[in-house]
């Protein structure tokens, strides 16, 4: 067996026990002895690897990157399926003193989006821990609801935040079919089954019935960022949950964030200029494939045709060309 620091470790024997002792020793011995000392207990401190050092505090950092809910096959997006490990990783990390978090979407699905933060709030509320979220270029609607899952939400001077509200988009396409000369058949069971139908002609109650709903959501939507950002908030509703967005001057002065920051010298200031903050990745196969939860596994065995990558690709660019991006 190589002679190493790692089998101690795993002995149950702490560095910092081993080095106190030697220090007690070197106290009453002659100067070179505790010199001696002093060297043996710098390259102890170098030969153990950070993660075991218990004189280090550790901040693990989970990056959540992209479009929420889209999937295709070259971009798999962002859902709890494939957050939900790094977050648990993060989260049960040994000697952690925060988890911080690292947000870049334009938004995406409110209900994917949800089921995200409620996760980041579970483990944070189980495990007793602050959660700091950095917003990088945007943190904005679905991707503003994740910020909001931190503590305290840090912004680059750049960074665009807010957009509080619901959209949704369609295509009609009735006048093209009557020119071309196809007609559409469609057979449902139900008076609404076929509800702001692309191909069919605009209802005015289908409309009405559809905002309805984004009413909903926008609600619901509203209510979790009062009850997190609370008496921060500093700006009338209307202004607030418009679905306006802003750089990170004007979103701190209505409080929807804290303050400007990077990580590196925000966590550093915070703990020290020796933390620890190691990147929880998404966990990787034998090939270096990035391992999908559960709910993808439909995603990867069925491949969709050239006319829904399409498609896709152009929601993605549509939504983050919403911010200049």
């Amino acid at each position: 067996m190589r002679l190493g620091i790692r089998p101690v470790a795993r002995c149950g024997v702490p560095f910092k026990a081993a080095a106190s002792y030697l220090s007690e020793m070197a106290g009453s011995s002659t100067p070179s002895q505790r010199s001696f000392s002093k060297r043996l207990i710098d390259s102890l401190a170098r030969a153990v690897p950070r993660r075991f050092r218990t004189d280090i505090p550790v901040v693990p950092v989970v990056r959540i990157a992209g479009v929420i809910g889209i999937v295709t096959p070259l971009r798999p997006g962002v859902l709890l399926s494939t957050i939900a490990r790094s977050l648990d990783r993060a989260f049960g990390m040994p000697r952690a003193k925060a988890v911080a978090l690292i947000i870049n979407s334009p938004g995406g699905s409110p209900s994917q989006s949800h089921l995200i933060f409620r996760r980041i709030r579970q483990l944070a509320e189980e495990k007793k821990l602050p959660v700091l979220v950095f917003v990088e270029d945007v943190g904005a609607s679905g991707g503003y609801m994740l910020a909001c899952a931190g503590d305290e939400i840090i912004c680059n001077e750049f960074s665009i935040v807010g957009s509080i509200g619901v959209v949704g988009a369609s295509f009609g396409f009735h006048e093209l079919m009557e020119k071309v000369g196809i007609e559409r058949r469609i057979y449902t069971s139900g008076d609404r089954k076929a509800m702001l139908d692309p191909f069919l002609p605009e209802k005015a109650e289908d409309v009405k019935r559809i905002k309805a709903i984004q009413k909903d959501i926008h609600d619901n939507f509203i209510a979790l960022v009062k009850e997190r950002r609370g008496p921060k908030l500093n700006g009338a509703d209307k202004t607030l949950f418009s679905g306006e967005f802003w750089t990170a001057d004007k979103a701190i002065e209505l409080g929807l964030a804290d303050r400007m920051g990077d990580l590196r010298s925000v966590l550093r200031e915070r703990y020290g200029e020796k933390v620890h903050t190691p990147l929880i990745s998404a966990e990787r196969s034998l090939f270096g494939r990035r391992l999908p939860g559960v709910n993808l596994v439909d995603t990867f065995v069925r491949q969709p045709g050239l006319a829904d990558d399409v498609i896709s690709a152009l929601e993605i660019r549509a939504i983050w060309g919403r911010y200049g991006l």
